[in-house]
């Protein structure tokens, strides 16, 4: 594996290689380069190798090569720069198709070129030999070999395209391109093997899509553009299938497209449902659904009257022809009639599959009125309108066949390609009288039956001239058998016998009871009933009894419909249970047949392997006493083992043994050999000693002779030289003076112009100095104010901080002391209170003692009471001031300041007393000191003193 420092040198050796004719070597070195884990990081270099790349590829057909290297292009630029992916895919793309073309013009006849069944198979050994041996022409055999192997390619190409660009968001429109170029080359070529491979490769896809939604750069379906490229492939797909008439993989294509619209909630575009709907008018004509095919006929005349402006009334006409002339192709009868269950669920189950991919719901009746409703009978052509009156409204049965032919002659004549209308596919109305002379004839059938019991079978010919009579009792036996008709064809006497000769027929049963309905109604009105008093209890007698019947039989009728009920139960249950039995069965029997084949297939694959080195020792056995016996044979030597059976092992000790013996006899020779060319050297060398030194002394001779010729030569040439440079230099010698004067007239303009220069370059730099220099001083000025300005700012700021702390200090000692002014003048306001009622008791005290003093007095001398004066309390104290941040210049402000005088309590009180503080709760540090009359006085005055004075 070659190692190249850069990608360029692998492109540089690729190229050459290619130029030397070694595309193969080129091709190595280029995939080794991208498969290198050492250049994961994509560059321009690497699309260049790529487009290089897959040219040498597409010229050498590896596709396995193209394969490996664009997966390992994709990871290097899946997250960089995918449209190069896409140019080199797109580039891929365009070679493998420009080689087929070109080998598909070189060759003659292509449709014998292209004559195989699938692409992807080699030549079988039989097809080989049959050409051979069938006299194949030289130039078809060419053809051949040209051809088919570009082809291949070309297919191969498609399938590594799709592979590489799968469930990648990214690259969904070169996807889809692929796509449809491989639909394109399946149909140009008439591939079908191709085509169903292709198909089952894009539905693996989106199968993979949906299974794992955890992937990386998933497409995202719910997107309209997404949504939009899938649908127009699946859209594609289906036109190819009705197209190359794969009518099962049409009908896959249809499930793939109704399954996507499931998958994603979203009705597409008008124009994708009109192809969708135009495809699948084809698809269920040929599988004989013709419920769905003009459900779908239908449906495709509802979008194109609704959406399609530009619908002219003639292509409009001829689709509503469509619409009604499928509805009538419908069979007018069911074929379920008489079905075991089995048949009957499958049956159900493939309507509710088939319904579900054109929306349509099993209602007849409903269908006809809104078939009716939308006007489809407004639409359609006279003829068709005239032909769905005979055959459904009226009643002719003599001469029905005979109206309805001359329509079914012009209908045939219609049809066409719609122009309004590009979607819809060319309308053929022929292909709908075949279902309508069958519809026909079972209409000519019914309505005989109704009127006649009998006919002849010449007659009835007669009046159906589309089919010999043998088609006409088949298509009876058929409506018979689904019970449309009651009928027998009686060969012997040539007729036809209609009706059933059962009594207990429904038909007659019916006819019975409406006829003794009509003659019981008559004979009432003929006879009135007579009223009769005596037989009312009989009449009463005879309705209970009539009621006990009439219970009887509903109770037996219903014993009988569940014992019906519970016998069908009982046979769905075994239906099922042998219906299970079997599924296990067949399972348990499809598993031990896998198993037996996977053993076959082990143990013919280690037969094979075995027999194969068994075969592949033989040969070497074979070659090696090949060998053996050719060298003996060549010796003269009688050859070893002839005719006797020998193995490998044999062989090989034989030749190694012929091999040791023949490299003793060649060391032999060769030391035999050896002597004799050293004794023929030395005497060789021995006679011409005297002959070198000869020729050498005459060489000596003839090159001194030599020498002095060419040293002579030289001094007369060197003499010639010399002469004329002298001449040159006379010549030259009168241009002196310009050349002087020339040279000093350069030097003076180049040093005027250095000077200049230098001037200006000085003058640049003083500038450029004293610019700098200035806006050095200009930056360091803007500092210095920025630095100034922020310094004001902050001193300004802390400033404000002091003033707001202060601010709230005093207000905190003004609250404080104001609330304890409150407290003292509510404490003297109690002293008072307290002194009033001690002197309120004393006076009564005085009162009641009165008449004991009265009589105390006349013994001692009263004294007056002594009472004591209150103590005074002394004022709290003024609330300890509480520590603030003062800045230093305001510190140094209030330095030379004094306090001022405290103010005189505002009540007028001159004396030094202070209430006694009311505070009881707090702690004793907290309580106010007692002291001087001078603080006293300051503290009572300090809330007076904060009020603002008038």
């Amino acid at each position: 594996m070659a190692t190249f420092v850069k990608p360029e040198n692998a492109l540089k050796r690729a190229e050459e290689l290619v130029n030397v004719g070694q595309k193969q070597a080129a091709l190595q070195a280029l995939h080794d380069l991208i498969t290198s884990k050492r250049y994961k990081a994509w560059q321009k270099t690497l699309e260049r190798i790529m487009f290089k790349y897959v040219e040498l590829c597409v010229d050498m057909r590896k596709g396995r090569f193209a394969k490996d290297g664009l997966i390992q292009y994709r990871i290097t630029c899946q997250q960089v720069n995918v449209s190069s992916l896409e140019e080199v895919i797109k580039y891929f793309m365009q070679l493998a198709t420009e080689k087929a073309e070109q080998a598909r013009t070189q060759a003659q006849a292509l449709e014998e070129a292209l004559d195989v069944e699938d692409l992807e198979v080699d030549k079988r050994p039989e097809d080989l030999m049959l050409s051979y041996v069938s006299g194949e022409k030289g130039k078809d055999r060419s053809d051949r070999e040209l051809v088919t192997p570009w082809f291949k390619f070309l297919w191969e190409t498609y399938r590594t395209v799709l592979e590489i660009l799968r469930n990648n968001s990214k690259l969904e429109s070169l996807y889809a391109m692929t796509a449809h170029r491989a639909f394109q080359f399946c149909k140009q070529y008439k591939r079908t093997t191709e085509f169903r491979r292709l198909c089952e490769i894009i539905r693996n896809h989106l199968a993979n899509l949906n299974k794992y939604k955890d992937q990386r750069d998933r497409p995202d379906l719910t997107a309209p553009e997404s949504l939009q490229l899938y649908l127009d492939t699946r859209i594609e797909q289906l036109k190819i299938a009705t197209d190359l008439e794969l009518w099962q993989e049409a009908f896959r294509s249809v499930e793939d497209i109704h399954g996507l619209m499931n998958l994603v909630k979203k009705s597409p575009k008008t124009p994708l449902m009109v192809v969708y709907y135009a495809k699948l008018t084809d698809v269920f004509w040929v599988s004989h659904s013709h419920l769905y095919h003009a459900y779908a006929w239908f449906k495709l005349f509802t979008l194109q009257k609704s959406y399609n402006k530009n619908l002219s009334q003639k292509d409009l006409q001829l689709i509503a022809s469509s619409v009604l002339l499928a509805a009538l192709s419908v069979t007018p009868y069911d074929q379920k009639h008489g079905a075991s269950h089995l048949e009957l669920e499958n049956e159900k189950e493939r309507n509710l599959r088939m319904a579900s991919l054109i929306n349509f719901t099993l209602d007849p009746k409903g269908e006809s009125r809104e078939m009716n409703n939308k006007g489809v009978m407004t639409c359609v052509s006279q003829e068709v309108k005239d032909i769905y009156n005979i055959l459904e409204h009226e009643f002719f049965p003599l001469d029905l066949a005979s109206r309805v032919q001359p329509l079914l002659a012009k209908i045939a004549k219609l049809g066409g390609k719609p122009s309004s209308a590009s979607s819809v596919p060319e309308v053929q109305l022929s292909k709908y009288v075949p279902a309508l002379e069958k519809l026909t004839t079972l209409r000519v059938l019914q309505q005989v039956s109704r009127v006649y019991q009998s006919i002849t079978i010449g007659t009835l010919s007669k009046m159906i001239p589309f089919f010999d009579f043998s088609l006409v009792e088949k298509l009876s036996v058929d409506a018979a058998k689904y019970n449309f008709l009651s009928m027998k064809v009686d060969h012997l006497k040539g007729a036809v016998l209609f009706g059933n000769v059962n009594v207990e027929s429904d038909v007659l049963t019916d006819h019975l009871a409406v006829l003794a309905d009509s003659l019981n109604k008559a004979r009432n009105l003929i006879y009135l009933p007579m009223k009769k008093q005596s037989k009312l209890g009989e009449k009463h007698g005879l309705a209970e009894t009539v009621d006990k019947e009439h219970k009887r039989l509903l109770a037996r009728k219903s014993i009988i419909e569940k014992r019906k009920e519970e016998h069908e139960r009982q046979m769905l249950e075994m239906e099922r249970e042998e219906e299970s039995k079997r599924l296990k069965l067949q399972k348990v029997t499809e598993e031990a047949e896998q198993k037996r084949l996977a053993e076959e297939y082990t143990r013919r694959q280690e037969q094979r392997i075995r027999r194969e080195i068994e075969e592949r020792e033989l040969q070497e056995a074979q070659a090696l006493l090949f060998e053996t016996q050719k060298g003996a044979k060549k010796k003269g030597k009688k050859p070893l083992l002839d005719g006797e059976k020998v193995t490998k092992q044999t062989l090989i000790e034989l030749a190694l043994s012929e091999q040791l013996k023949e490299r003793q006899e060649l060391e032999k020779k060769l030391q035999k050999l050896g002597k004799t060319m050293d004794y023929m050297e030395r005497a060789k060398r021995e006679e011409e000693a005297q002959l070198i030194e000869q020729a050498f002394q005459q060489h000596l001779v003839e090159e001194k002779i030599f020498h002095e010729n060419e040293q002579l030569k030289a001094i007369e040439l060197s003499r010639q030289h010399h002469a004329g440079d002298l001449q040159e230099k006379n010549r030259l010698a009168r241009m002196m003076d310009d050349k002087v004067i020339f040279q000093q007239r350069i030097v003076n303009c180049r040093e005027t112009e250095y000077n200049r220069l230098k001037k200006e370059r000085e003058d640049t730099i003083n500038q450029l100095i004293a610019l700098r220099k200035h806006e050095r001083e200009t930056k360091r000025k803007m500092l210095f104010y920025l630095k100034s300005e922020e310094e004001r700012l902050t001193r300004l700021r802390e400033e404000e901080e002091a003033r707001k702390h202060e601010e709230e200090e005093r207000r905190k000692k003004e609250e404080a002391e104001r609330k304890a002014k409150l407290d003292a003048i509510a404490e003297r306001q109690r002293q008072r209170e307290r002194e009033a009622e001690e002197k309120e008791r004393l006076r009564r005290d005085a009162l009641l003692r009165r008449p004991t003093e009265a009589l105390s007095r006349s013994i001692d001398p009263a004294s007056g009471p002594h009472t004591a004066d209150p103590v005074p309390v002394a004022a709290a104290a003024a609330a300890p001031t509480s520590g603030k941040y003062v800045p230093r210049f305001r510190r140094e402000r209030n330095e030379g300041q004094t306090a001022a005088p405290p103010e005189p309590d505002r009540w007028g009180r001159q004396d030094d007393r202070a209430p006694q503080s009311g505070d009881r709760w707090r702690n004793d540090e907290q309580r106010p000191s007692y002291g001087g009359s001078r603080t006293s006085s300051a503290s009572s005055s300090s809330w007076s003193s904060s009020r603002p004075r008038g």
